[in-house]
């Protein structure tokens, strides 16, 4: 009797629930921004009210402002605010459970009469106001994309996303170039805190972890301005998260995909648990807790005792197959938005996500010897990629007035396991080889932050502050490489292992962050016009410790009457088992760990600057400043003698910027910029840990002499905004480069040993243009399908040269370096019918991947053309959409060559193939569904 007592008032509960749900979403609201018309500032404490009535409301700290409890019919507001002119703005037609979006802008009065007068506007007209301003309006040069554009694009997450930026393309599906310079020339933020790198060889962020449809907005800075940090040449790459909800609301949204070369295919790899299909690693690939911590314990052991501790680790080299599963997307979103009696009002977004993908790419490895004439290897790969992500974003954020006060987290977890299987001939053996390797990686990342802003005093002055910390974790648990080369002779069926190239390995890096900034803006008259003084600080602190251990199996004949060659041409799934581990005549780990294979570094950031944002006459605004940066880094690590060594840098950067915008009218701007900014080295390219990969056959050794590179910037940009989210820009922009740091490939070893460096290559240039274009074909026809038609397209054409003083080397663009960038697309958005089609192209110019020398020519990546296609239906009253996705439609090869004749363009009968592979078609279908409560 009680379990149904509770029954029916657990349903009560959910009735009630139910119909205050309902109760609410029987009401509207108006909502927007207010902002200022020639400074592009929001405004804080304009009063809002509806025509007629006394409902109204003060923008808050953030120059938002929301009115609720609407019934259906059309208002009037009214905009006031001390030293402007009063707004007044009709024909705002409001729905029951919807919300009427309207940003406004206000002006300056020039007397005290001016400001008496109300100046009138209809909605349709002020919403198109509002967007010319916010375009014009920016202090640096700057691209980007809003959520909008964001929800008609085929795109699932950050990176994908970052594509369509103009000058901007991406690598390995993740990580961001701009203007066709490398990711060691960008850096990353996320809601105004600097985000580290996920990767512990390079300077980039992994965007493909944050989901698109939880970016609010998104802004690529290409010229430098003292509030920004000063590391950078490509761009500043801002992604900021959905903050507080103007109404609240319940969204999920599922994806499922089919690639044409993968799904449904047999996908093979090592044993697989449950456990990695939710991002964590299985117990069996960890390094066993009772195993000898360090080389300098194990290595000294007596055999039998290294073949008991070998015994700890499980023979995992059997492999498993089956159907790759169609690659699955899902995400459910909670959005919370509360109002109180006060004026405050507390939001906080909630979201959770999960992502799963199996799939197999064909890859083609080759090198030469003998002047590049013959093959030294010829392999054929194939790559099983398994990737799941798992991530939380939570936000809550409280405004009251002139205070806003947010705790912002961000948690990451990707696992990623690569299994390769290899077969193909190799000169240095003589023989046929098969090789199979595992390589699993998980990466976390937790970002959580803490900020404020607020504004105070008759002059309206203004302070922002943020603490963030992060922590990243990235390990790299065993993994294992098994090598068979072939006996007998070329007909042989006969496989045996070649125990120094069987090997396990494991590495883990720990890595915190924490850091703090606070702005602080003071608005003052200088003649006769707004001008602002900004100040601030930024305190930057990582520490960074990574270690590594790696083994190979060695096969021990010592007291063994022979070499046993059926032992070694046992299949993989026996050859490491327990009972083949023995003192003679079979097996046992063997720890070939370095010194240099572990390191410990840490660095500190101090930087401050001062910056003046003037308007002098109607059309004049000059920022300009300056920007401080005191940098230093330490690294300790033991060389291979085993003495303990620790490298000290520190650098002092006084980094001046200015920005001058020329408003021609209010449709168009001209600005120009110039700017010193830096390049750092990042602790792995410092770090002399040096790495072994089988796949690729290359190791990447680091370099403690590394310097810092410094970088001149000037720009000049043309805007011009013909309509309403139309734009039309062209821009060039010259860079200069001292000390650049680039990758490249030492003249030693053989083709199966390239070994990859670090090197600074003294002076450097790039210069180029940019167009950007979006415009609808209304000119046409204002009605029909002309109307709902919209073409868009940004172009980069980039020359670049490294002055180089090594004799018998041809001068070349700079490493990553792309000579153009394409991306274009069409767009039919019916609002009616919720009908859209969107056709996209993507072209990246070819690049060096890696530099060569006097005896290997440079690496190059060749370009591909990119084709990607949507269709988008929106249904249940336009709370629900259904997409139909085709990426990458052509497929086409994606490869890597030696540049045998210095041009610049890929030819098949001269330049050698070094990497091809292909990743496959790609369709997705997915549905997402909005519950929105509005009251």
């Amino acid at each position: 009797m009680e379990l149904l007592n509770s029954f029916k008032r657990a349903a009560l509960t959910v009735f009630a629930l139910t119909i205050s749900i309902l109760s609410y979403a029987q009401t509207g609201k108006i909502s927007g921004t207010v902002t200022d018309k020639k400074t592009g500032e929001t405004l804080i404490g304009v009063t809002v009210k509806i025509k007629g009535t006394t409902k109204g409301m003060a923008t808050d700290v953030d120059g938002k402002y929301t009115i609720s409890g609407l019934t259906s019919q059309k208002y009037t507001l009214v905009y006031q605010y001390v030293g402007y002119t009063t707004k007044e703005i009709s024909d705002i037609d409001v729905s029951d459970s919807k919300i009427t979006t309207l940003n406004v802008i206000l002006e300056e009065a020039n007397s005290q009469n001016l400001s008496e007068v109300v100046i009138q506007g209809s909605f349709k007209k002020e919403s198109i106001n509002a967007l010319y301003a916010q375009q014009k309006n920016s202090i640096s040069i700057s691209s980007g994309i809003s959520a909008e554009i964001i929800q008609k694009s085929p795109d699932r997450n950050t990176s994908e996303v970052l594509k369509r930026v103009s000058g901007a393309s991406i690598q390995n599906n993740k990580f961001v170039v701009i203007r066709g310079l490398a990711d060691r020339y960008n850096t990353s933020m996320l809601n105004n805190s600097l985000l580290p790198s996920t990767e512990p060889d390079k300077k980039a962020f992994s965007f493909d972890i944050i989901p698109a449809n939880l970016i609010d907005n998104l802004i690529v800075y290409k010229t430098a301005s003292p509030d920004l940090p000063g590391d950078f040449a490509g761009g500043i790459i801002q992604v900021i998260t959905k903050d507080v909800p103007d109404q609240s609301y319940l969204n999920f949204s599922t994806s499922w995909g089919y690639n044409t070369q993968s799904t449904f295919k047999d996908f093979t790899s090592n044993e697989r648990s449950g456990s990695e299909y939710l991002g964590l690693i299985d117990q069996g690939r960890k390094f066993p807790s009772s195993f000898p911590k360090s080389f300098q314990t194990y290595n000294p052991l007596p055999a039998q005792d290294k073949v008991n501790f070998s015994k700890l680790l499980p023979n995992a080299y059997a492999e498993n197959s089956y159907k790759a599963l169609p690659s699955q997307n899902h995400q459910i979103t909670w959005g919370n938005r509360k109002d109180f009696e006060n004026g405050g009002s507390l939001g906080s977004v909630l979201s959770l996500s999960y992502r799963n993908s199996q799939n197999i790419n064909p890859v083609q490895r080759n090198d030469y010897q003998n002047n590049f004439k013959d093959i030294y290897y010829d392999y054929n790969d194939t790559q099983n990629v398994f990737n799941t992500s798992i991530g939380v974003l939570a936000n809550i954020t409280y405004k009251k007035g002139k205070n806003k006060f947010g705790f912002k987290n961000l948690l990451n977890n990707v696992l990623e396991d690569i299994y390769t299987q290899r077969s193909g001939f190799n000169t240095n053996i003589d023989a046929n080889l098969r090789f199979n390797n595992s390589d699993q990686t998980r990466k976390t990342i937790y970002n959580t932050q803490l900020e404020g802003e607020h504004q105070f005093g008759k002059a309206d002055q203004k302070i922002n502050w943020n603490l963030s910390y992060s922590n990243i974790n990235r390990d790299q648990p065993d993994l294992r490489s098994i090598y068979y080369r072939q006996v007998g002779g070329s007909t042989s069926n006969v496989y045996s292992l070649v125990d120094r190239n069987s090997r396990r390995f494991f590495a883990e890096m720990k890595e915190d962050n924490f850091s703090a900034l606070a702005n602080y803006s003071l608005p003052f008259s200088s003649f006769s016009k707004k001008s602002i003084f900004k100040t601030g600080f930024l305190c930057m602190y990582k520490t960074r410790d990574f270690k590594a251990r790696i083994f190979n199996y060695l096969y021990n004949t010592s007291g063994s009457a022979s070499y046993d060659e059926q032992i070694l041409s046992q299949p993989k799934d026996i050859i490491f088992n327990p009972s083949n581990m023995a003192t003679s005549g079979g097996f046992y780990l063997n720890d070939f760990t370095s010194n240099t294979d572990s390191y410990q570094a840490q660095t500190l950031l101090n930087a401050g600057y001062l910056m003046l944002d003037n308007h002098f006459g109607e059309n004049s605004r000059l920022t300009w400043g300056a920007r401080v940066e005191h940098y230093h880094q330490n690294i300790d690590y033991i060389d291979l003698s085993g003495t303990a060594r620790s490298f000290d840098q520190t650098f002092f950067d006084v980094l001046p910027s200015v920005n001058y915008t020329y408003s021609i009218n209010e449709k168009s701007n001209f600005r120009v910029s110039g700017s010193r900014t830096v390049s750092r080295p990042e602790l792995r390219e410092l770090a002399p840990f040096t790495f072994y990969d089988f796949v690729s056959q290359t190791s990447t050794l680091g370099n403690p002499m590394l310097k810092r590179g410094t970088i001149n910037n000037a720009d000049l940009r043309y805007e011009l905004y013909p309509k309403a989210g139309e734009a039309i820009t062209f821009s060039l922009f010259y860079k200069d480069f001292n000390n650049a740091i680039e990758q490249t490939l030492d003249e030693g070893g053989t083709p199966e040993r390239r070994q990859v460096n670090y090197l600074n290559i003294g002076k450097a240039y790039s210069f180029g243009a940019e167009v950007d274009i979006r415009k609808r074909f209304d000119f046409i026809s204002e009605t029909g399908f002309f109307n709902d038609l919209t073409f868009f397209a940004n172009l980069s054409y980039i020359k670049s040269e490294v002055k180089l003083n090594t004799i018998g080397l041809n001068a070349r663009p700079l490493q990553g370096q792309s000579p153009y960038l394409i991306n274009a697309g069409l767009q039919y958005a019916n609002e009616p019918t919720g009908l859209t089609f969107t056709g996209l192209y993507n072209r990246v110019g070819q690049r060096i991947a890696f530099v060569g020398n006097t005896l290997i020519p440079n690496i190059w990546e060749n370009s591909r053309d990119v084709v990607d296609f949507q269709v988008s239906k929106k249904l249940l009253k336009n709370k629900a959409e259904l997409k139909l996705n085709a990426g990458d439609i052509f497929n086409q090869k994606s490869i890597f060559y030696l540049n045998m004749d210095d041009k610049t363009n890929f030819d098949s009968k001269v330049d050698k193939q070094y990497v091809t592979s292909k990743f496959g078609t790609n369709f997705t279908i997915s549905f997402s569904y909005n519950l929105s409560f509005a009251k």
